[in-house]
Protein backbone atom coordinates (compact mmCIF):
# COMPACT_ATOMS: atom_id res chain seq x y z
CA UNK A 1 0.00 0.00 0.00
CA UNK A 2 1.34 3.41 -0.93
CA UNK A 3 0.58 6.54 1.05
CA UNK A 4 0.68 10.00 -0.46
CA UNK A 5 0.49 11.58 2.99
CA UNK A 6 3.76 12.86 4.44
CA UNK A 7 4.09 11.23 7.84
CA UNK A 8 5.58 13.19 10.74
CA UNK A 9 9.29 12.72 11.31
CA UNK A 10 10.10 11.19 14.69
CA UNK A 11 13.71 11.60 15.72
CA UNK A 12 15.41 9.49 18.37
CA UNK A 13 15.58 10.91 21.87
CA UNK A 14 19.30 10.52 22.38
CA UNK A 15 20.58 12.82 25.11
CA UNK A 16 23.01 10.91 27.27
CA UNK A 17 24.03 14.03 29.16
CA UNK A 18 20.46 14.86 30.19
CA UNK A 19 19.83 11.22 31.10
CA UNK A 20 22.88 11.27 33.36
CA UNK A 21 21.79 14.49 35.05
CA UNK A 22 18.28 13.16 35.62
CA UNK A 23 19.62 9.93 37.08
CA UNK A 24 21.98 11.89 39.34
CA UNK A 25 19.07 13.99 40.60
CA UNK A 26 16.97 10.91 41.32
CA UNK A 27 19.83 9.10 43.01
CA UNK A 28 20.45 12.02 45.37
CA UNK A 29 16.89 12.62 46.52
CA UNK A 30 16.21 12.00 50.22
CA UNK A 31 15.55 8.27 49.89
CA UNK A 32 17.47 5.02 49.58
CA UNK A 33 18.82 4.45 46.08
CA UNK A 34 16.01 3.28 43.80
CA UNK A 35 13.47 3.27 46.63
CA UNK A 36 10.71 4.80 44.48
CA UNK A 37 11.02 1.93 42.04
CA UNK A 38 9.17 2.29 38.76
CA UNK A 39 8.25 5.88 39.59
CA UNK A 40 11.92 6.80 39.20
CA UNK A 41 12.11 5.18 35.77
CA UNK A 42 8.97 7.07 34.80
CA UNK A 43 10.43 10.36 36.03
CA UNK A 44 13.57 9.76 34.00
CA UNK A 45 11.53 8.98 30.88
CA UNK A 46 9.33 12.06 31.28
CA UNK A 47 12.36 14.28 31.78
CA UNK A 48 13.89 12.92 28.59
CA UNK A 49 10.70 13.27 26.55
CA UNK A 50 10.18 16.86 27.66
CA UNK A 51 13.90 17.69 27.59
CA UNK A 52 13.97 19.03 31.13
CA UNK A 53 15.38 18.31 34.59
CA UNK A 54 12.22 19.92 35.99
CA UNK A 55 9.47 18.56 33.72
CA UNK A 56 5.98 20.01 33.89
CA UNK A 57 2.95 18.38 32.27
CA UNK A 58 0.76 21.06 30.71
CA UNK A 59 -2.85 20.96 29.47
CA UNK A 60 -3.17 17.16 29.18
CA UNK A 61 -5.51 16.08 26.39
CA UNK A 62 -7.66 12.94 26.44
CA UNK A 63 -8.46 12.03 22.83
CA UNK A 64 -11.19 9.40 22.44
CA UNK A 65 -11.63 8.21 18.86
CA UNK A 66 -14.76 6.28 17.89
CA UNK A 67 -15.65 4.18 14.86
CA UNK A 68 -17.71 1.19 13.80
CA UNK A 69 -16.46 -2.04 12.24
CA UNK A 70 -18.11 -4.04 9.49
CA UNK A 71 -16.70 -7.21 11.01
CA UNK A 72 -18.99 -6.70 14.03
CA UNK A 73 -21.84 -8.13 11.94
CA UNK A 74 -20.06 -11.50 12.09
CA UNK A 75 -20.69 -11.91 15.82
CA UNK A 76 -17.29 -10.97 17.23
CA UNK A 77 -18.74 -8.85 20.04
CA UNK A 78 -21.14 -9.49 22.88
CA UNK A 79 -22.79 -6.13 22.15
CA UNK A 80 -24.56 -4.76 19.05
CA UNK A 81 -22.82 -2.09 16.99
CA UNK A 82 -25.37 0.54 18.08
CA UNK A 83 -23.53 0.62 21.39
CA UNK A 84 -20.74 2.59 19.68
CA UNK A 85 -22.87 5.67 19.03
CA UNK A 86 -24.78 5.24 22.28
CA UNK A 87 -21.52 5.31 24.23
CA UNK A 88 -20.38 8.39 22.33
CA UNK A 89 -23.57 10.05 23.57
CA UNK A 90 -22.67 8.86 27.07
CA UNK A 91 -19.21 10.44 26.72
CA UNK A 92 -20.75 13.73 25.66
CA UNK A 93 -23.29 13.62 28.51
CA UNK A 94 -20.47 13.08 31.00
CA UNK A 95 -21.69 9.70 32.23
CA UNK A 96 -19.01 7.30 30.99
CA UNK A 97 -16.08 6.12 33.10
CA UNK A 98 -13.60 8.17 31.07
CA UNK A 99 -15.82 11.25 31.44
CA UNK A 100 -15.85 10.88 35.21
CA UNK A 101 -12.10 10.24 35.42
CA UNK A 102 -11.26 13.09 33.04
CA UNK A 103 -13.23 15.47 35.25
CA UNK A 104 -11.53 14.14 38.37
CA UNK A 105 -8.02 14.58 37.00
CA UNK A 106 -8.47 17.78 34.99
CA UNK A 107 -8.05 16.16 31.58
CA UNK A 108 -9.54 17.96 28.59
CA UNK A 109 -11.74 15.41 26.81
CA UNK A 110 -12.20 15.47 23.05
CA UNK A 111 -14.39 12.82 21.40
CA UNK A 112 -13.91 12.22 17.69
CA UNK A 113 -16.40 10.57 15.34
CA UNK A 114 -13.94 8.86 13.00
CA UNK A 115 -16.51 6.61 11.38
CA UNK A 116 -19.50 5.91 13.60
CA UNK A 117 -22.64 4.56 11.98
CA UNK A 118 -24.76 7.42 13.28
CA UNK A 119 -25.36 11.07 12.43
CA UNK A 120 -24.68 13.06 15.58
CA UNK A 121 -25.56 16.31 13.81
CA UNK A 122 -29.10 15.15 13.08
CA UNK A 123 -30.43 15.67 16.57
CA UNK A 124 -29.82 15.52 20.28
CA UNK A 125 -28.84 18.22 22.77
CA UNK A 126 -26.77 21.16 21.51
CA UNK A 127 -27.21 20.17 17.88
CA UNK A 128 -26.24 22.89 15.44
CA UNK A 129 -27.33 21.15 12.27
CA UNK A 130 -25.80 18.82 9.71
CA UNK A 131 -22.54 19.49 7.95
CA UNK A 132 -20.72 20.98 10.92
CA UNK A 133 -17.35 19.73 12.10
CA UNK A 134 -18.45 20.41 15.70
CA UNK A 135 -22.16 19.58 15.91
CA UNK A 136 -22.04 18.91 19.64
CA UNK A 137 -20.03 20.34 22.48
CA UNK A 138 -17.02 18.09 23.04
CA UNK A 139 -17.47 16.24 19.73
CA UNK A 140 -15.36 16.60 16.62
CA UNK A 141 -16.65 14.93 13.45
CA UNK A 142 -14.01 13.52 11.13
CA UNK A 143 -16.16 10.74 9.73
CA UNK A 144 -14.54 8.80 6.88
CA UNK A 145 -17.59 6.56 6.34
CA UNK A 146 -20.35 5.06 8.52
CA UNK A 147 -18.17 2.18 9.67
CA UNK A 148 -15.49 0.17 7.93
CA UNK A 149 -16.25 -2.60 5.47
CA UNK A 150 -16.39 -6.23 6.60
CA UNK A 151 -12.77 -7.41 6.72
CA UNK A 152 -13.91 -11.01 6.25
CA UNK A 153 -14.96 -10.10 2.69
CA UNK A 154 -12.39 -7.51 1.64
CA UNK A 155 -10.23 -4.71 3.06
CA UNK A 156 -11.81 -2.82 5.95
CA UNK A 157 -10.55 0.46 4.47
CA UNK A 158 -9.34 1.59 1.09
CA UNK A 159 -5.84 3.05 0.86
CA UNK A 160 -7.37 6.51 0.49
CA UNK A 161 -9.59 6.06 3.55
CA UNK A 162 -6.68 4.83 5.64
CA UNK A 163 -4.57 7.78 4.53
CA UNK A 164 -7.34 10.24 5.34
CA UNK A 165 -7.89 8.80 8.80
CA UNK A 166 -4.18 9.09 9.60
CA UNK A 167 -4.17 12.65 8.26
CA UNK A 168 -7.16 13.47 10.46
CA UNK A 169 -5.29 12.27 13.54
CA UNK A 170 -2.26 14.36 12.65
CA UNK A 171 -4.40 17.47 12.16
CA UNK A 172 -6.33 16.91 15.39
CA UNK A 173 -3.19 16.84 17.53
CA UNK A 174 -1.79 19.93 15.82
CA UNK A 175 -4.88 21.80 17.03
CA UNK A 176 -4.67 20.58 20.63
CA UNK A 177 -2.69 22.44 23.31
CA UNK A 178 -0.44 20.91 25.93
CA UNK A 179 2.45 18.47 26.00
CA UNK A 180 0.67 15.24 26.94
CA UNK A 181 -1.78 13.13 24.94
CA UNK A 182 -3.84 10.36 26.51
CA UNK A 183 -5.33 7.84 24.08
CA UNK A 184 -8.85 6.44 24.23
CA UNK A 185 -11.19 4.70 21.81
CA UNK A 186 -14.68 3.30 21.33
CA UNK A 187 -15.85 0.88 18.66
CA UNK A 188 -17.79 -2.36 18.85
CA UNK A 189 -15.62 -4.96 17.12
CA UNK A 190 -12.34 -3.13 17.55
CA UNK A 191 -10.68 -5.77 19.71
CA UNK A 192 -10.90 -7.99 16.62
CA UNK A 193 -9.12 -5.39 14.50
CA UNK A 194 -6.51 -4.98 17.24
CA UNK A 195 -5.94 -8.74 17.48
CA UNK A 196 -5.50 -9.00 13.72
CA UNK A 197 -3.00 -6.14 13.65
CA UNK A 198 -1.04 -7.57 16.57
CA UNK A 199 -0.84 -10.99 14.94
CA UNK A 200 0.23 -9.61 11.58
CA UNK A 201 2.78 -7.10 12.86
CA UNK A 202 4.41 -9.33 15.49
CA UNK A 203 3.92 -12.81 14.03
CA UNK A 204 2.10 -13.99 17.16
CA UNK A 205 -0.57 -16.67 16.81
CA UNK A 206 -4.03 -15.19 16.43
CA UNK A 207 -5.42 -17.38 19.24
CA UNK A 208 -2.90 -15.86 21.66
CA UNK A 209 -3.86 -12.37 20.48
CA UNK A 210 -7.62 -12.85 20.89
CA UNK A 211 -9.72 -12.67 24.05
CA UNK A 212 -13.31 -12.13 25.08
CA UNK A 213 -13.38 -8.43 24.22
CA UNK A 214 -16.68 -7.07 25.53
CA UNK A 215 -17.41 -10.29 27.39
CA UNK A 216 -17.92 -13.17 24.96
CA UNK A 217 -18.48 -16.61 26.46
CA UNK A 218 -16.24 -19.57 25.66
CA UNK A 219 -18.15 -20.46 22.50
CA UNK A 220 -18.12 -16.85 21.40
CA UNK A 221 -14.34 -16.60 21.83
CA UNK A 222 -13.86 -19.80 19.84
CA UNK A 223 -16.00 -18.41 17.01
CA UNK A 224 -14.10 -15.12 17.10
CA UNK A 225 -10.71 -16.85 16.91
CA UNK A 226 -11.79 -19.06 14.02
CA UNK A 227 -13.17 -16.10 12.08
CA UNK A 228 -10.07 -13.97 12.68
CA UNK A 229 -7.86 -16.80 11.43
CA UNK A 230 -9.89 -16.78 8.19
CA UNK A 231 -9.54 -12.99 7.94
CA UNK A 232 -5.77 -13.23 8.39
CA UNK A 233 -5.57 -15.79 5.61
CA UNK A 234 -7.76 -13.67 3.32
CA UNK A 235 -5.36 -10.74 3.71
CA UNK A 236 -2.14 -12.76 3.64
CA UNK A 237 -0.58 -10.20 1.29
CA UNK A 238 -1.15 -7.29 3.72
CA UNK A 239 2.32 -7.48 5.19
CA UNK A 240 3.30 -3.85 5.74
CA UNK A 241 2.01 -1.74 8.66
CA UNK A 242 -0.12 0.43 6.39
CA UNK A 243 -1.54 -2.39 4.28
CA UNK A 244 -2.39 -4.33 7.45
CA UNK A 245 -4.06 -1.27 8.94
CA UNK A 246 -6.17 -0.82 5.80
CA UNK A 247 -7.02 -4.52 5.64
CA UNK A 248 -8.15 -4.90 9.23
CA UNK A 249 -9.30 -1.43 10.30
CA UNK A 250 -10.53 0.61 11.83
CA UNK A 251 -11.09 4.29 11.30
CA UNK A 252 -10.59 5.08 14.99
CA UNK A 253 -7.36 3.09 15.15
CA UNK A 254 -5.96 4.77 12.03
CA UNK A 255 -6.90 8.19 13.41
CA UNK A 256 -5.08 7.34 16.64
CA UNK A 257 -2.05 6.24 14.61
CA UNK A 258 -1.88 9.72 13.08
CA UNK A 259 -2.38 11.32 16.48
CA UNK A 260 0.44 9.28 18.00
CA UNK A 261 2.82 10.11 15.15
CA UNK A 262 2.15 13.84 15.46
CA UNK A 263 2.41 13.80 19.24
CA UNK A 264 5.70 11.92 18.99
CA UNK A 265 7.11 14.43 16.52
CA UNK A 266 6.17 17.25 18.91
CA UNK A 267 7.80 15.45 21.87
CA UNK A 268 4.51 15.16 23.71
CA UNK A 269 4.13 12.46 26.33
CA UNK A 270 1.82 9.78 24.90
CA UNK A 271 -0.16 7.74 27.43
CA UNK A 272 -1.55 4.56 25.91
CA UNK A 273 -4.66 3.06 27.46
CA UNK A 274 -5.54 -0.57 26.81
CA UNK A 275 -5.32 -3.05 23.97
CA UNK A 276 -6.79 -1.04 21.09
CA UNK A 277 -5.05 2.25 21.91
CA UNK A 278 -1.78 0.35 22.33
CA UNK A 279 -2.22 -1.25 18.89
CA UNK A 280 -2.29 2.27 17.44
CA UNK A 281 1.09 2.80 19.13
CA UNK A 282 2.32 -0.50 17.69
CA UNK A 283 1.39 0.57 14.15
CA UNK A 284 2.84 4.07 14.63
CA UNK A 285 6.07 2.63 16.00
CA UNK A 286 6.32 0.26 13.03
CA UNK A 287 6.13 3.34 10.79
CA UNK A 288 8.47 5.49 12.90
CA UNK A 289 10.60 3.31 15.21
CA UNK A 290 11.36 6.00 17.80
CA UNK A 291 7.69 6.60 18.64
CA UNK A 292 7.81 4.22 21.61
CA UNK A 293 10.37 6.43 23.37
CA UNK A 294 7.57 8.95 23.95
CA UNK A 295 5.03 6.37 25.14
CA UNK A 296 3.92 5.35 28.61
CA UNK A 297 1.82 2.21 29.06
CA UNK A 298 -0.92 3.10 31.52
CA UNK A 299 -1.83 -0.45 32.47
CA UNK A 300 -1.90 -4.08 31.43
CA UNK A 301 -5.44 -5.04 30.54
CA UNK A 302 -7.28 -8.32 30.96
CA UNK A 303 -7.26 -8.77 27.18
CA UNK A 304 -4.53 -11.40 26.56
CA UNK A 305 -3.17 -9.72 23.44
CA UNK A 306 -2.35 -6.58 25.37
CA UNK A 307 0.39 -8.27 27.38
CA UNK A 308 1.94 -9.64 24.19
CA UNK A 309 1.80 -6.20 22.64
CA UNK A 310 3.46 -4.48 25.60
CA UNK A 311 6.21 -7.09 25.54
CA UNK A 312 6.73 -6.46 21.82
CA UNK A 313 7.06 -2.72 22.45
CA UNK A 314 9.13 -3.29 25.62
CA UNK A 315 6.78 -1.10 27.61
CA UNK A 316 6.28 -1.73 31.31
CA UNK A 317 2.71 -0.91 32.42
CA UNK A 318 2.17 1.34 35.42
CA UNK A 319 -0.97 -0.41 36.67
CA UNK A 320 -2.44 -3.92 36.62
CA UNK A 321 -6.08 -3.62 37.68
CA UNK A 322 -7.67 -6.28 35.44
CA UNK A 323 -9.27 -3.51 33.37
CA UNK A 324 -10.89 -4.25 29.99
CA UNK A 325 -13.07 -1.21 29.42
CA UNK A 326 -11.10 0.92 27.00
CA UNK A 327 -12.32 4.50 26.46
CA UNK A 328 -9.06 5.84 27.88
CA UNK A 329 -10.16 4.88 31.40
CA UNK A 330 -6.84 3.22 32.28
CA UNK A 331 -4.85 6.16 30.94
CA UNK A 332 -6.87 8.53 33.12
CA UNK A 333 -6.35 6.33 36.18
CA UNK A 334 -2.58 6.28 35.59
CA UNK A 335 -2.34 10.03 35.01
CA UNK A 336 -1.66 11.00 38.68
CA UNK A 337 1.43 8.77 38.62
CA UNK A 338 2.89 10.84 35.79
CA UNK A 339 2.20 14.03 37.70
CA UNK A 340 3.79 12.53 40.81
CA UNK A 341 6.89 11.47 38.88
CA UNK A 342 7.39 15.01 37.60
CA UNK A 343 6.90 16.47 41.07
CA UNK A 344 9.48 14.11 42.53
CA UNK A 345 12.04 15.56 40.13
CA UNK A 346 10.97 19.17 40.68
CA UNK A 347 10.15 19.31 44.38
CA UNK A 348 11.73 16.49 46.34
CA UNK A 349 14.75 17.61 48.31
CA UNK A 350 18.24 16.27 47.83
CA UNK A 351 20.30 15.01 50.76
CA UNK A 352 22.44 18.12 50.47
CA UNK A 353 19.59 20.66 50.31
CA UNK A 354 17.70 19.02 53.16
CA UNK A 355 20.77 18.55 55.37
CA UNK A 356 20.11 14.80 55.61
CA UNK A 357 23.02 12.44 56.00
CA UNK A 358 23.53 9.98 53.19
CA UNK A 359 24.22 6.29 53.60
CA UNK A 360 27.72 5.62 54.79
CA UNK A 361 30.34 3.98 52.65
Amino acid sequence: MTLSLELPAVAAIDDAALAARLQHLLDHKTKPLGALGQLEALALQLGLILGSETPVLRAPQMLVCAGDHGLAARGVSAYPSDVTWQMVENFLAGGAAVSVLARQHGLALTVVDCGVRHDFAAGGPRSVGPGSNAPREGLVVRKIAPGTADASIGPAMSAAQCSQAIANGIALVRELPGNALLLGEMGIGNTSAASLLLARLTGADIDDCTGSGTGLDEAGVAHKRALLREVLALHADAGTPLSALAAFGGFEIATLVGAVLQAAEERRVVVADGFIASVAVLVANALRPHVVQRCVAAHSSAEPGHRLLLEALRLRPLLDLNLRLGEGSGAALAWPLLESACRILREMASFESAGVSQRGG
